[in-house]
């Protein structure tokens, strides 16, 4: 489904990202782990049109989208949900929601509403109320159910669980596996490695730039090394 291949991005005289290359499948969970600063969200800010890199490819669904701005990107149902949320915090929950259908043609986003109201039933109750005055939960909650107003194939997920209380932190990734299994392929990029790593497919471990390590999650979990490194044991 998606294919990045040699990426290379320089902030000035900074190589940020070096020659990264990775895939996502259709039906997987997918992440990214490692430390902050190792240019996760670098990544996911390139895929959607945010940076351009200097060298590299990537395509979605077989077709090139290295060179489109990021509003075209979303109309390809390639979404990302940003690290920091990024709402519009004095514009109401349901006026939130309207955003994230805003390059939708199709006549049924009042159904994609409900679904996601369904889904998250404090967004529901909290329809009318300002997004700045929602807890930090909240607030996740409503940045994944905006980015699900776009009807993604593809949903990039930049650290879902920064700042939040283990329970909703728990809660999230619960969301991301019910997300998952309706039918919507997943890119998470998480430095909670731990949780990531259970319930994804596939991980790469990303250091200053560069992939080190790539692997289905399970042996992932069990390198130990990478226990060292990541998972405080």
């Amino acid at each position: 489904m998606l294919n990045v291949n040699g990426l290379q991005v320089f902030y000035g005289n900074i190589h940020a990202i070096k020659d990264v290359s990775f895939y996502v499948e259709e039906g997987e969970i997918v992440t990214l782990i490692g430390a902050n600063g190792a240019g996760k969200s670098t990544i996911l800010n390139t895929i959607s049109g945010l940076i351009r890199p200097t060298v590299g490819t990537i395509e979605f669904l077989g077709q090139s989208i290295l060179n489109l701005s990021p509003h075209k990107v979303v109309r390809k149902r390639l979404v990302q949900c940003p690290e920091g949320r990024r709402l519009f915090l004095q514009m109401s929950v349901k006026e939130n929601l309207e955003m994230g259908a805003y390059t939708r043609e199709e006549n049924d986003i009042e159904a994609e509403m409900a679904d996601v109201y369904r889904r998250f039933p404090i967004l529901d109750e909290r329809r009318n109320q300002l997004a700045g005055s929602l807890s930090g939960g909240e607030q996740q909650m409503l940045a994944m159910g905006r980015a699900m107003m776009a009807k993604p194939t593809l949903l990039m997920l930049d650290e879902p669980s920064m700042g939040l209380a283990p329970l909703l932190v728990e809660q999230i990734f619960e969301l991301i596996v019910e997300l998952n299994d309706s039918g919507t392929t997943i890119l998470l990029v998480e430095q909670n490695a731990q949780m990531a790593l259970s319930i994804a497919d596939r991980g790469y471990v990303l250091e200053t730039g560069s992939i080190v390590t790539t692997g289905n999650c399970a042996d992932l979990l069990n390198d130990e090394e990478l226990r060292k490194a990541y998972l405080g044991g």
